[in-house]
């Protein structure tokens, strides 16, 4: 089904691939990866180098005013009431560096996390139970592929008990874009008393996510994947958990009153209001943060339902034709739209075959055991077909 909101736009959007730096030639399904070049973004990012030319044309508001805006974006694009909870970060692994932390783990208790979860989200909890002795729960997806999304979540869900602290996962799972049901484990996590941190790097920007329905204490989210801006620079939210908490470093602009330069040799004990405090040094970046505005503004006037929805329009038929064929796709509603695998016993050599597609200039990501498909508004139906016939091709290839 469609997705539906009170701010979508009656009518759908349509290919947006002119917005990209795309050469026509090139049938780029890998979104997941790395976003191509958006036009608005890289002519923000042009405009802040030419300003760097001139610093007496900086000015003491431009360290704190744009930023404020990218926070008020972000805000509306997630739908956070409060935009002081969102903070700029360099990167995933050190928007988890900062919840972690913050958090007080012992012997007998436990940190969820899924199977073959992007590194950034991995490696941090692996190190917090080592040196704490708490346990890591890795939950594994079902050996039989049908239902395998369903049956995941559910494992998910009977995981978490009372000696559970933490669960740390993503919206989509980056590998195969396996939907875990963020509403329902944020249930359990609250009967639990267990904090939810979600890494959003490959669901924000093109699928939904209503912060004020699932409730994380902590969201972090890479910015130069779905959410079309440059590399280097990403947006995270701390809830109140987090309010009184050390932050990874100790910067002069996160504490209070440094909008006033006279008085930065007045030094403070306070910290900026509520998540502010976990900014990254330098986060007034002048060429990556308007980069970064420009892209959120041109997601916001597009919507992330009604991106969902357009990658829909796009996968459904190229997804049946693969099933038809024996290809292993998760079923909805247990995956997204924008971001699938495809599976197949036939395919044993993954890095051959996508070589043999970048020959002809078609571009997806091998992650695990799938080929990992990830669309997006750049993309049209012609991309699907010249994807799904070489695919199909393959293995009938293998039959003979």
């Amino acid at each position: 089904k469609l997705l539906t909101s009170p701010v979508a736009r009656l009518q759908m959007i349509t290919c947006q691939k002119e917005e990209f730096f795309l050469p026509e030639d090139v049938t780029y399904l890998n979104c997941a990866y790395m976003a191509p070049g958006l036009k608005v973004a890289e002519k923000a990012g042009i405009e802040g180098i030419k300003r760097k030319r001139l610093p007496f044309n900086i000015y003491e508001k431009d360290f704190f005013e744009p930023a404020e805006e990218l926070r008020k974006v972000f805000s509306h694009l997630i739908n956070c009431r409060e935009p002081k909870r969102i903070v700029i970060i360099p990167s995933v692994s050190y928007g988890i560096a900062n919840a972690i932390k913050n958090i007080k783990i012992g012997k007998g208790e436990n940190v969820i996390i899924t199977s073959e979860q992007f590194p950034s989200n991995v490696y941090p909890w692996i190190k917090l139970c080592e040196e704490s002795g708490a346990t890591l729960n890795t939950i594994h997806p079902p050996q039989d592929l049908s239902n395998r999304g369903e049956v995941w979540n559910q494992k998910l869900l009977e995981a978490i008990n009372q000696q559970t602290k933490v669960v740390a996962i993503s919206q989509t799972h980056w590998a195969d874009g396996t939907l875990f049901d963020l509403s329902s484990i944020r249930k359990r996590t609250i009967e639990t008393n267990s904090l939810l941190i979600v890494d959003g790097t490959q669901s924000v920007g093109a699928y939904p996510f209503d912060l004020q329905e699932i409730q994380p204490d902590v969201l972090v989210c890479a910015g130069y994947k779905w959410l079309l801006g440059p590399y280097s620079i990403g947006l995270a939210y701390y809830g109140t958990q987090f309010d009184n908490g050390k932050p990874l470093e100790e910067s002069w602009i996160n504490r209070k009153e440094s909008h006033d330069f006279a008085k930065l040799v007045n030094y403070q004990d306070q910290y900026q209001p509520l998540s502010l405090r976990y900014e990254v040094g330098e986060h007034s970046n002048f060429i990556l943060v308007p980069m970064m505005l420009a892209a959120l503004t041109k997601l916001a006037e597009w919507n992330p339902v009604q991106i969902q929805n357009y990658c829909q329009s796009l996968s459904n038929e190229a997804i049946n034709k693969l099933k038809n064929k024996g290809f292993h796709v998760e079923n909805e509603p247990h995956r997204a739209n924008h971001l699938w695998g495809i599976k197949h016993p036939k395919l044993d050599d993954l890095k051959f075959l996508r070589s043999s597609l970048e020959a002809t200039k078609v571009y997806v990501s091998i992650r695990g055991s799938a080929i990992r498909v990830s669309v997006n508004v750049f993309n049209d139906k012609s991309d699907l077909d010249k994807l799904v016939k070489p695919l199909i091709a393959s293995v009938n290839a293998t039959k003979q």
